[in-house]
This record gives C-alpha cells, sequence and structure tokens, in this order.
C-alpha cells in the first residue's frame, strides 16, 4: 500500500472513531512524524480527507471539522433518498446468501451489545456488511458511490454517540426488519423499514448534537 494511502486511512478511521476530535489541528510534520512517513504522503491524505468533508483549512492550518445540528439534518434528508430507495431494489434483486449469512449474525446482537466495546465493534461490523450487500444487491453503480459517501459521515455521526444500550437494541431490530423485508421481496416494506429506521436515529442523533442535554444516538 502507497504512503499516502496509508496516512489517509489511518487519519481517516481516526476521525470516525472519534480518536481525533472536531477541531484537531493536523499539522503536516506532526502527523508525518506520528505516522512514521513523509510530509507528501501526510499532505495527500490531507488532500483527501478534505475532499471528504473530514477536514477543512481555517487559520490555524488543516483541521477536523465538526458535525453540526443542519449537518445531520441534511445527511439524512440524503440518507432516505438513498437507503430507502437501495433497500427496495435489493428486495427486487438480491440473492439470498449474502442476506442470509448477516441475518444469522445478525441474531446474536442482543448478546454482542452487552459485551462491551468489543462486541459493539463487531456489532457495527454486522451492519456495515448489510450495507455493502444492499449496495451490492441494488446493483447500481451510481447509488453505490452515492452511498459510500453518505455512509462515510453517517459513521462518524454513529460512532460519536454509542453509548445508548437501549438505542442499540432498538437499532439492531429495526435493521432485522430491513433485513427480512429484503429476503421476502417485499420492496415497499424494505423501503419504509429503512424510513423508520432512519427516523428514529435522526431524532436520536439531534439528542445528542451540540447544543442538547442528552445522549446516546445511534445511525
Amino acid at each position: 500500500m502507497r504512503a499516502g494511502d496509508r496516512a489517509y486511512r489511518t487519519l481517516r478511521t481516526e476521525i470516525l472513531d472519534g480518536a481525533l476530535q472536531p477541531g484537531t489541528v493536523l499539522q503536516e510534520v506532526e502527523q508525518s512524524s506520528r505516522l512514521g512517513v513523509s510530509r507528501t504522503p501526510v499532505r495527500e491524505a490531507l488532500r483527501q480527507l478534505a475532499a471528504d468533508g473530514l477536514v477543512a483549512a481555517s487559520g490555524r492550518g488543516t483541521v477536523v471539522t465538526g458535525v453540526s445540528r443542519d449537518d445531520i439534518v441534511s445527511l439524512y434528508e440524503l440518507r432516505e433518498a438513498l437507503e430507502a430507495r437501495a433497500a427496495a431494489l435489493a428486495a427486487q434483486r438480491r440473492a439470498d446468501a449474502p442476506f442470509l449469512a448477516v441475518r444469522e449474525r445478525l441474531e446474536h446482537a442482543p448478546r454482542l451489545l452487552s459485551e462491551g466495546e468489543e462486541g459493539l465493534a463487531q456489532y457495527f461490523a454486522i451492519v456495515d456488511d448489510l450495507d455493502t450487500a444492499i449496495e451490492e444487491a441494488a446493483a447500481n453503480p451510481f447509488l453505490g458511490a452515492a452511498l459510500r459517501s453518505v455512509q462515510l459521515h453517517s459513521a462518524r455521526i454513529r460512532r460519536l454517540s454509542r453509548h445508548n444500550p437501549e438505542r442499540l437494541r432498538a437499532a439492531a431490530a429495526e435493521h432485522l426488519l430491513i433485513l427480512d423485508a429484503i429476503l421476502a421481496r417485499d420492496a415497499e416494506l424494505a423501503a419504509h423499514a429503512t424510513h423508520v429506521h432512519l427516523h428514529m436515529s435522526l431524532t436520536n442523533a439531534l439528542a445528542t448534537a451540540p447544543g442538547s442535554a442528552t445522549e446516546g444516538a445511534v445511525a
């Protein structure tokens, strides 16, 4: 893997996981020393992160961007349009095997969600695999590219507000309903279940947005 790609992936993961908080200044010299690469790969990585919207130039240098309430609302408006359509297409075009495999793993969500950070990481991996299965089943490369862009920012919101066990359990049940609707080839139900899931996720995300006193959303 190229040094620039490695630096990009490392910094992107740290931003999405919250290790690099909004407002963090990313200086080329400091990051090149920390990541063990020259300044050129770091500069390339920062350009990619800027294109993703995860960093931006400021008077202090390159900083990790924040996520405002308006950003969350705008993101969910786009998610609903894309994800509901993708779920409907997946229900019409899917093969059984990928969804049955994800379903078997998703049934273990209640146990995983009681096992702390390790279990939580496994649960989120299942959700990511469900997203991938839906994208592949929808079989629309333009829709897939748009979904991947949206999911990048959705992962950031999800990981900034991941410690509400009640919401996590509800979200797992919502994902299961979406999956079962796809397996039943019910496009209308798959789209509706996706709409309900996103509505509940948005409600909870706004409860933990800047300026809110409550915590615990999950996307």
